[in-house]
C-alpha cells in the first residue's frame, strides 16, 4: 500500500460497532486503509498496547464568547484546542451569540474569525435570544447558508430567555431551515420566584444555587419544551440532562415517535450538590462557588440513576458543556462579588476532562463498553450534528482525527493537566483510569504525551448540510402544519 503516508501499526482498535486489531493508514488527512498488516507506510506509529479511538466531538463548549457588556469569556480558542487535545477531543462545536435587541448577523463573521485563530476542527450553534421577524425569516436563513445547522435557546437566565411564544417561533423557524433545536431546559419563573425566597430566608451562599434550582424545574421546563416541539413537528436536543427524572420526559417522547435526544455531560455522574456546600480556610463558604453550574448537580445517589439513562440509549451524547470562569480574577466567579449566589456565573471548565472521565467512570468501572464510551463522546455527537461520517469514527473516507489511549494507565487529575485558561478544575484529586497518550488531528500528531504541537490557524471550520436524522417527522395534531 504505497499510497499510506502514515500507518498506526498494532493497536486495538475501538469504533461504537466492535473491537478489533488492525492497523490504519492514512493519507491527506484520511483514513485510507484498515488491514491486519499495513506495510510500505512513510511513517509508522508503534500502538502495541494501546487503544485507537476516534478523537472526541464535544458538541457544547463556549469558547471566546463575546458577552453584551463588551467583555470576553475567558477561554480562547487557542488555550481551548490545546485543552482540549491535552484530553482527546479533535472537533468541538461552540456558540454564536446572540443579545437581545440585536440581530444575528452582526456577530457570525467575528466569531468566525476567532474560531480559526484555534487548531481545533469546529462549528457552530447560533444562539438565538431575540427572535423578531427580521433575524427569523432575513438573517438565519443566511447563517444557515454558511453551514450553521443547530440553534441554541434558553428558557431561563434573565438575558437570554424565550417565552412559550417566543420558543415556537424558533421551532417554526428551524423546522423551515432545516435546523436542530438545543433546549436549555429550566423554568424560568419558577427559579426567580425561588431564588427570591431563598434571599429573603437569609439564604445566601453558593449552596443554595441548587436549592434554587430543584430537579422540577427543569423537569417542567423539558416536559413543556418536547409538548412544543412536537406540536410544531420539530427535532430536538435537550442540553445537560442532570437526573432521571428528568431522561424520564425523554423517554417518554421517544416512546411516541417523537425526535428529541438527551445530552448529558461528566458533572452529572460526578458531583454533587454537596460540592457547592464545600468551604475553605482561606474563602469560607464561597469555595462552593468552583461547582456552580446549571442544571446544579444532584445528589451522589443520582449518579447511578444518569448510567442507566445512559445505558439505555435514553441520554446518548456526553459533553463537557466547558465554561470556563477562574475562581480569581476580574473575569471569574468572583466578577459579581461573594455575597450572593444568584449572582455567581455559572460554568464549570471541563473539556480536557470529559473524556478522562466518562472513560474511568464507565469503562474502567464496568458501567459501559469501550464501544459504547465512543458512541457517547464521538460518533453519536457527530451524528446529531451532521458531522458524520467525515468525523466520529475510524473508517475509510474519515478524517484521521485518532487518540491513542492507554486503558490502563492512572492519573490523578490537577488544574495543570487541564491546559485550560482557568485557575482551577472542579475535578481536582480525582483519580482516572485511562489517558490519552497521543492525539491526531486529520492525521497530524498534535498532542504526545501531554505535549501539545498544534500550530495556531490550523483548525478547519465544518460546515453542515442538510441530514436526515433532523428530518421533520410529518406527524402534526390533526395533520396541520402552519
Amino acid at each position: 500500500m504505497s499510497e499510506v503516508e502514515l500507518a498506526i501499526r498494532g493497536g486495538m482498535i475501538v469504533t461504537a460497532d466492535g473491537m478489533r486489531r488492525a492497523d490504519v493508514g492514512i493519507a491527506g488527512g484520511r483514513v485510507v486503509a484498515l488491514a491486519e498488516r499495513i506495510e510500505g507506510a512513510a511513517q509508522v506509529i508503534e500502538a502495541d498496547g494501546l487503544w485507537v479511538m476516534p478523537g472526541g466531538v464535544d458538541t457544547h463548549c463556549h469558547i471566546e464568547e463575546p458577552n453584551a457588556a463588551g467583555g470576553l469569556s475567558e477561554e480562547s480558542f487557542i488555550t481551548a484546542s490545546r485543552a482540549a487535545f491535552a484530553g482527546g477531543t479533535t472537533s468541538t462545536v461552540s456558540f454564536i451569540p446572540q443579545w437581545k435587541g440585536h440581530g444575528i448577523l452582526e456577530r457570525a463573521d467575528d466569531y468566525a474569525r476567532r474560531a480559526a485563530t484555534g487548531m481545533l476542527d469546529h462549528s457552530f450553534h447560533q444562539i438565538i435570544t431575540d427572535p423578531t421577524d427580521e433575524v427569523l425569516e432575513r438573517e438565519l436563513p443566511q447563517v444557515v447558508a454558511r453551514g450553521i445547522r443547530s440553534l441554541k435557546v434558553f428558557l431561563t437566565y434573565d438575558a437570554v430567555h424565550l417565552s412559550d411564544a417566543e420558543y415556537l417561533r424558533v421551532l417554526r423557524a428551524a423546522r423551515k431551515h432545516q435546523c436542530l433545536v438545543h433546549v436549555h431546559c429550566e423554568n424560568y419563573d419558577a427559579i426567580k420566584w425561588r431564588i427570591e425566597a431563598l434571599l429573603a430566608a437569609g439564604l445566601t451562599a453558593p449552596k443554595y444555587h441548587a436549592w434554587a434550582r430543584p430537579p422540577v424545574v427543569e423537569r417542567e421546563a423539558t416536559h413543556r419544551a418536547i409538548a412544543l416541539a412536537e406540536l410544531v413537528d420539530q427535532p430536538i436536543q435537550v442540553f445537560h440532562v442532570s437526573c432521571a427524572e428528568v431522561a424520564e420526559e425523554i423517554a417518554a417522547a421517544q416512546a411516541r415517535g417523537v425526535k428529541v435526544w438527551g445530552e448529558t455531560c461528566p458533572q452529572y455522574v460526578t458531583l454533587t450538590a454537596d460540592d457547592m456546600a464545600r468551604t475553605s480556610a482561606k474563602d469560607g463558604a464561597f469555595e462552593g462557588a468552583k461547582f456552580i453550574c446549571s442544571p446544579a448537580p444532584r445528589g451522589a445517589d443520582e449518579h447511578e440513576r444518569v448510567w442507566d439513562m445512559i445505558r439505555r440509549g435514553v441520554l446518548d451524547v456526553v459533553s463537557s458543556d466547558h465554561c470556563a470562569y477562574s475562581f480569581e480574577g476580574p473575569n471569574g466567579k468572583r466578577q459579581n462579588g461573594t455575597d450572593r449566589f444568584d449572582r455567581i456565573p455559572n460554568g464549570i471548565p471541563g473539556i480536557t476532562a470529559r473524556l478522562p472521565l466518562m472513560f474511568s467512570e464507565g469503562v474502567s468501572k464496568g458501567r459501559i463498553t469501550p464501544e459504547h464510551f465512543v458512541r457517547l463522546v464521538a460518533t453519536n455527537p457527530a451524528k446529531m450534528l451532521g458531522l458524520w461520517p467525515r468525523k466520529g469514527g475510524i473508517h475509510v473516507g474519515a478524517d484521521a482525527d485518532i487518540a491513542l489511549w492507554d486503558p490502563q494507565r492512572k492519573r490523578t487529575l490537577t488544574n495543570a493537566m487541564m491546559q485550560h485558561v482557568a485557575d482551577y478544575t472542579p475535578y481536582e484529586g480525582m483519580e482516572v483510569t485511562g489517558w490519552p497518550v497521543r492525539v491526531l488531528r486529520r492525521g497530524e500528531s498534535v498532542m504526545e504525551n501531554d505535549q501539545v504541537t498544534a500550530q495556531p490557524g490550523t483548525g478547519q471550520f465544518l460546515p453542515r448540510a442538510p441530514y436526515d436524522m433532523i428530518a421533520p417527522r410529518g406527524i402534526t395534531p390533526n395533520g396541520f402544519a402552519d
